[in-house]
């Protein structure tokens, strides 16, 4: 698909096309949130809490790895750490690296980069992941041909306009097996397809500094040396398999299951390749409302352990802003929609959002 010329630039639509309600909704929404912040005299970043939460996953991250590659444990207690590890890698993710990533860690730059850096340390690329998250992810959310996030071809169809194959009549049935592959697929083949292809998708990347390469290969290597040659060296070839697969499978369920709740269920939106659908005709703020679900926002345990990415709709609209003040955000989202009348999708439970999910499968197993 050949590259949009609006790509790269904020979506723009003509003054004198835009509603009242549309040219005003983000502008009223932004001012409210600010004057959360100034009336409380918070800032917009992490705090302490935050930092604390950061130090006891990291903790609890490298002290699984130690015993369970220096002091190994029983099959039994192996497999159950590993599983731990892996919900411990996602959650590392989706805390620290992510905000990091997207500025909100910390208020100082140099520690949203340390922050950020620990993707490269779980065996992906931070210099990637900007590109494909931070720029087309979220700012062309659920645009096929555009959002590589919508991309799962050919195992699994996620929107009417992709093309249809036959594997797709079961794809309800078997997507958690799919999913399962994510983390694998990210570290040992799209980073590398990415590196070399110097896209994401129909994307060009920018080009990487000679740092950018130097972090790519070092951080590479490192991973493999700790999760696979070491760990091979100290507890043989059989052992290192069938936890590194326990751990990286059920990393990669976490993590696109977490995406697929927030983005292809009932009710959100989607928009075709079709260059006559371009560019978007909503503002970009309910363009964001469309295609982004909440779910299970009373979960204190989901909400800790996701990062608040259960808060998905006040991350993409306030991606700036740390997920510690999500709950306080949603409140005043919430209501600034209900009185312009724009929708804000939520499923209140875990459960719910699943359910969703797979009947959104199950209408795109057809033809």
């Amino acid at each position: 698909m050949s590259l949009p010329k609006f790509l790269g630039k904020p979506f723009h639509v003509p003054h004198q096309e835009r509603s009242l309600l549309s040219s005003s909704f983000h502008t009223e929404l932004k001012q409210r949130i600010n004057s959360y912040f100034e009336n409380r005299q918070l800032k917009s970043t992490g705090n302490w809490r935050l930092y604390l939460k950061a130090l006891v996953l990291l903790a609890g991250y490298v002290a699984l790895y130690v015993h369970l590659v220096f002091f190994t444990p029983s099959t039994a207690w192996a497999i159950a750490e590993c599983l731990i590890l892996g919900g411990l890698t996602a959650a590392v993710g989706f805390n620290i690296m992510h905000d990091g990533i997207h500025g909100s860690f910390s208020s100082r730059k140099w520690v949203n980069k340390l922050a950020g850096l620990t993707l490269n340390m779980l065996g992906a690329n931070n210099f990637m992941w900007k590109t494909k998250h931070n720029i087309i992810h979220h700012t062309y959310t659920n645009i096929h041909g555009i959002d590589d996030d919508i991309e799962a071809r050919p195992l699994l169809r996620l929107c009417t306009t992709q093309s249809h194959y036959l594997i797709h009549r079961f794809q309800h049935w078997y997507f958690w097996a799919a999913y399962s592959l994510l983390y694998l697929w990210w570290i040992f083949f799209t980073d590398y397809k990415k590196y070399f292809t110097r896209r994401v998708g129909s994307v060009a990347l920018k080009p990487m500094a000679i740092r950018d390469h130097i972090s790519f290969w070092s951080f590479k290597l490192i991973h493999l040396f700790v999760f696979v040659a070491l760990p091979i060296y100290l507890v043989g070839v059989s052992n290192w398999l069938w936890g590194f697969l326990t751990f990286s499978l059920f990393t990669g369920f976490v993590l696109s299951i977490v995406f697929q709740l927030a983005h292809t269920v009932e009710g959100t939106s989607f928009i075709g390749e079709d260059k006559s659908s371009l560019p978007i005709e909503d503002e970009w703020a309910i363009h964001q409302l469309k295609t982004t679900a909440n779910f299970a926002t009373h979960n204190r345990f989901i909400s800790w352990w996701l990062g608040g990415l259960n808060f998905q709709i006040e991350h993409h609209l306030f991606p700036r802003i740390s997920h510690i003040h999500y709950p306080a955000i949603s409140k005043i989202i919430r209501d600034t929609c209900r009185e312009f009348d724009i929708p804000y999708l939520e499923y209140p439970r875990v459960r719910l959002a699943v359910a969703s999910h797979v009947s959104h499968l199950r209408g795109l197993s057809r033809p």
